[in-house]
């Protein structure tokens, strides 16, 4: 781990499709930390990189146009040529995290949730409109595991998915993910959209976010990177300015983490 008087480094990983890089690495950068970008023909060429960072970052975008299904693509690659080299910088301690598309690739990628003899206990798959969704979203934080969401109790972000529909296998894997304390994230009613639904996409258990067992991966299908300056909040004009915005929080807690 980093010593306190170190820059974090995060490894942002793209791939074609990616578009929501520099915004992820802005945010690391604001929270105090170092960010590079690789594309992951580099990665798989040098896997060992990874031993120089911290925190992994997937984020958000279309990796691969989402062929076939969402994030499929990239997941594939991830777990047939680096499967080694992310299960260690896992087993090292270190953090993942995953944004829209990069969430869609943890869950089928099974770094998120690990598959089992029946394979993925969960996807995500379209949203019960069947279309794409963009919007702002109110969100509560569950999990007193998740170390991305310390001292986080609710959030206001965009969403921006066509695929965020969260869906377990059977109640056997909500049971688990309830009792291990891994639901981080969860749609909520919030004063300002009492006419819209709280739940965008048809998620079981209004689910938004989710963390693995050990606390330190998590993917959620809001775009937090897109809520960094207070400016960015739709009503700054009319609330003022905060002192930041809501995303920053969760880049923070990551950088804060190693410190």
């Amino acid at each position: 781990m980093a010593t306190a008087t170190s820059t974090v480094k995060a490894l942002i990983l793209r791939a074609p499709g990616t578009n929501c890089d520099q915004e992820t690495g802005f945010a690391f950068e604001t929270a105090g930390g170092h960010c590079d970008y690789v594309h992951i023909n580099e990665l798989v060429e040098r896997p060992a990189m990874m031993n120089d960072y911290q925190i992994l970052c997937l984020p958000g975008g279309f990796s691969y146009g989402d062929d076939i299904a969402a994030g499929r693509i990239l997941a594939s690659q991830m777990e047939s040529r680096l499967f080694d080299a992310i299960s260690s910088f896992r087993d090292a301690g270190k953090l993942i995290l995953g944004i829209c598309n990069g969430f869609q690739i943890l869950i089928k990628s099974g770094f998120l949730l690990p598959k089992d003899e029946q394979g993925l206990p969960a996807t995500l798959t379209w949203n019960d409109s069947g279309r794409f969704i963009d919007r702002w979203v109110e969100l509560k934080a569950n999990s007193n595991r998740c170390v991305f969401l310390r001292d986080v109790e609710q959030i206001y972000l965009p969403i921006a998915h066509a695929e965020g529909k969260f869906v377990a296998r059977d109640q056997a894997v909500i049971d688990s993910l309830q009792a291990n304390d891994q639901i981080a994230l969860s749609y909520i009613q919030g004063s300002q959209s009492e006419s819209i639904a709280a739940n965008p996409n048809g998620s079981t258990l209004d689910l938004a976010g989710l963390c693995d067992d050990t606390g330190r991966i998590f993917g959620l299908m809001p775009h937090p990177e897109r809520h960094i300056d207070p400016t960015h909040h739709p009503r700054w004009t009319r609330e003022g300015l905060a002192e930041s915005g809501d995303g920053l929080a969760i880049f923070e807690n990551a950088i804060r983490y190693f410190a």
